[in-house]
This record gives structure tokens, sequence and C-alpha cells, in this order.
């Protein structure tokens, strides 16, 4: 089965307050359904991106496959940590 790095859709009132965890799941899993790992998070509203770029790119050379969504969301957080 294929591994896939996505984001979950978390917090306290989700229309209004939206924030993601960005976690490794197994293809056929729902969007907000149990997850492998956990990379870390986004929160689209002020911008803010932390995630483990050193587990990221172990869960790459394992055969995970990235979301754009995460892809453009590391691209971020590499020229944060600039």
């Amino acid at each position: 089965m294929t591994v896939r790095i996505r984001l979950r859709r978390i917090g306290k009132n989700a229309k209004k307050n939206p924030h993601f965890r960005i976690a490794v799941y197994q293809s056929t899993t729902n969007r907000d359904g149990k997850s492998i790992d956990e990379l870390g998070f986004y929160n689209p509203l002020t911008g803010l991106v932390k995630m483990d770029t050193e587990k990221l790119a172990s869960w790459i050379k394992k055969g995970a496959q990235v979301s754009e969504i995460v892809k453009n969301l590391a691209k971020k957080e590499k020229k944060a940590a600039k």
C-alpha cells in the first residue's frame, strides 16, 4: 500500500479557525483518520508552518508520496529557516 504525506484538519471551530497537522497516512485512510506519524502543523490564518524536515526527508526516502500542498509548505519552511 502507498503511504502519503498530507494535511489533517483540526481546530475547535473548524469553519472559522482552521488548523492543519502535517501527517503520514496510508493512501486509503480518510482525511481525518488515524495517522502513522505527525511531522508538524500549519495555521493558514497566521501563515505559521512548523515541520520536522528530517522526518519528512526520511519518509520520502522510504517511498512516501507528498501532496502538492505539503510540498509548497516545505518550500516555505525552508525559506523561513534561512
